[in-house]
């Protein structure tokens, strides 16, 4: 699977990039960086870091600072720490980010690799909102969308209607959502239906692969969050977008055409849409857990 990952890191977001950059059957052609979790700035300087870190030679390309039409948010640093990576200080790459903007990066990588190229944004869907308006065949040109966020049938986590990555861009995700490419959103309906506790990561850092200790690391200070809102483990929401992408009989997908709410205190639901014209995506609503850890923890061992 030729897969880009559109990200904003963050702690799930380095699980992420370790599952795709670890797994034998995904070629990983870059990562795209957005505000979210942190500045995209701090964004940058982390997936060129993460990337380092998982021994990774691949272009990094930085996107937008700022939602299409919202205004600025500021990183709520208690989920992922001051820096993103939990505790850890600033860290310093070697390498540099693309010259091409991410929207540029992946309009033309979806020219190149046409109708085989799986983008997963992992974060607030600017990006890629940016790309379908720069290129008109770039909704033809991609195979698959799959992003991590939205909340269909349960409660949203940054209020009572919305999920983080649409609340902090709902007008871009409607461009997604009506663009007609093929969308599968992949929200905290199964998201918070995985949880990874301490002796999880603890597991990860015993395996084959020397990033585990470093992905515990990063674990406690998430973990520390997920334990101060009544949570018992921290949920598996980015790398699950990743599973889907690549499994997604894994998975209890729903077709239907989907918005969202762009205005009001319900700004960022994720909604069934009447419109008529407006093509279906694809949501997942259940998920096989056992499975997907799994597949999630085998690929330490590779």
């Amino acid at each position: 699977m030729k897969l880009i990952i559109d990200t904003d890191p963050g702690i799930d977001d380095a699980l992420a990039i370790a599952y795709a950059a670890l797994h034998p059957d995904i070629e990983l052609l870059g990562l795209t960086t957005i505000f979210g979790n942190v500045t995209t700035a701090q964004a940058t300087r982390n997936a060129l870091y993460l990337a380092e870190k998982m021994g990774l030679s691949i272009p990094v390309a930085s996107g937008a600072e700022k939602p299409l039409t919202l205004p600025p948010f500021a990183p709520k640093t208690r989920v992922h720490g001051l820096e993103g990576l939990g505790h850890l200080p600033a860290p310093a790459p070697t390498g540099t980010a693309s010259p091409l903007a991410a929207a540029q990066f992946l309009c033309e990588m979806a020219e190149r690799h046409r109708g085989k190229l799986v983008i997963c944004p992992i974060g607030p869907i600017t990006n890629i909102a940016r790309a379908l308006q720069m290129d008109t065949n770039f909704a033809r040109n991609v195979d698959k969308i799959v992003f991590m966020g939205g909340a269909l049938d349960v409660r949203g986590n940054v209020s009572p209607y919305a999920e983080a990555n649409a609340f902090h861009d709902p007008h871009a995700l409607d461009v997604v959502l009506a663009s007609g490419a093929n969308v599968t959103m992949v929200g905290l309906d199964v998201t918070l239906k995985v949880l990874l506790d301490e002796q999880d990561f603890s597991h990860i850092a015993t395996r084959k692969h020397p990033v585990g200790p470093f992905l515990k690391e990063l674990g406690a200070f998430y973990l520390d969050f997920y334990k101060s809102i009544g949570l018992s483990g921290c949920g598996l929401h980015d790398p699950m977008a990743i599973i889907a992408a690549l499994y997604p009989g894994l998975f209890t997908m729903e077709s239907m055409a989907l918005e969202a709410v762009m205005e009001g205190e319900a700004s960022g639901q994720t909604c069934r849409s009447q419109s008529k014209t407006r093509l279906p995506s694809h949501v997942a609503l259940g998920c096989d857990a056992d499975a997907i850890r799994h597949t999630f923890f085998s690929v330490f061992d590779q």
